[in-house]
C-alpha cells in the first residue's frame, strides 16, 4: 500500500468516526434528519477545512467529494440507529472511536503539512492539532456546550503529543514516514483512550488561578 493510499484510508475511516459521534452527541435532543447531517458534516470535515483555508489550499472536499458521501451517508445511519447507538455501553465506545478519529486526523493533517514543507516543523503540529479537533469545536459551540478544550479534560494534549512525535520522525528518520503515522496514532490515542478509561485530567496545579484558590483555602 502507497503512503497517499495509506493517509486516504486514514482520512475516510476519521470521517466516519467524526460524523457518527457529532450524530451521537446530540441523540438525546431530539433534532430531526437535516440537523444531524449538518453536524455530521461539519464536524466530520470542518477541521481539515480550517487547515486548507490557512494553507490557501483547494480545500480537500471539492477535489474529492467522497469525504462528503461518506460522511452524508455515516450521519444518516448514525440518525437512525440512534436508539442501539446511544446506549450507553456503546455511546462510551463512540468515545474511544472519537478518539480514534481525532489520532487519524492529526496523522494525515500533520503528514500533508509536512508535504507541502510549510512552516516545518512548527506549522504542522499547529495544524494537524488544528485539524484533529476543529470539527469537534465547532460542533460543540453550535450545540451549545461547552468545548473539551475548555476543560480539564486530555482532549488536545495526547495531539499535541502525537503531532509532536511525527514531526520528529520526519525531521530525522523521513525513510520511516509511515512507521512514524503509525507510532502517532497509537501515542495519540493511546493517550486519549487512557484518559477516557480513567478520567485523567490536567492536574490543578496546571491551572489557571490554582494559587488564588491555594490562598483562600
Amino acid at each position: 500500500m502507497s503512503l497517499q493510499d495509506f493517509h486516504f484510508y486514514v482520512a475516510m475511516a476519521g470521517t466516519v468516526a467524526f460524523a457518527g459521534s457529532a450524530v451521537l452527541s446530540v441523540a438525546d435532543r431530539k433534532v430531526d434528519l437535516f440537523t444531524a447531517v449538518v453536524l455530521g458534516l461539519i464536524t466530520a470535515v470542518g477541521g481539515g477545512t480550517i487547515r486548507d483555508v490557512i494553507l490557501d489550499e483547494p480545500v480537500f472536499w471539492l477535489s474529492s467529494l467522497s469525504y462528503l458521501w461518506v460522511a452524508l451517508a455515516t450521519s444518516v445511519v448514525t440518525f437512525f440507529g440512534s436508539e442501539f447507538l446511544g446506549r450507553h455501553f456503546v455511546h462510551r465506545l463512540f468515545l474511544y472511536v472519537d478518539a480514534f478519529a481525532v489520532a487519524m486526523f492529526a496523522v494525515e493533517a500533520t503528514g500533508k503539512v509536512w508535504r507541502l514543507d510549510v512552516g516545518v516543523p512548527i506549522v504542522p503540529v499547529i495544524l494537524g492539532v488544528v485539524t484533529a479537533i476543529g470539527g469537534g469545536l465547532i460542533r460543540d459551540v453550535l450545540i451549545g456546550r461547552p468545548t473539551l478544550l475548555m476543560s480539564r479534560d486530555l482532549y488536545a494534549i495526547p495531539v499535541v503529543i502525537g503531532c509532536t512525535v511525527l514531526a520528529l520522525v520526519l525531521a530525522f528518520a523521513p525513510e520511516y514516514r509511515v512507521h512514524g503515522s503509525i507510532v502517532c496514532l497509537v501515542v495519540t490515542f493511546g493517550l486519549r483512550a487512557a484518559a477516557i478509561r480513567w478520567d485523567l485530567q490536567v492536574p490543578e496545579w496546571g491551572t489557571m488561578g490554582f494559587k488564588k484558590k491555594q490562598a483562600a483555602s
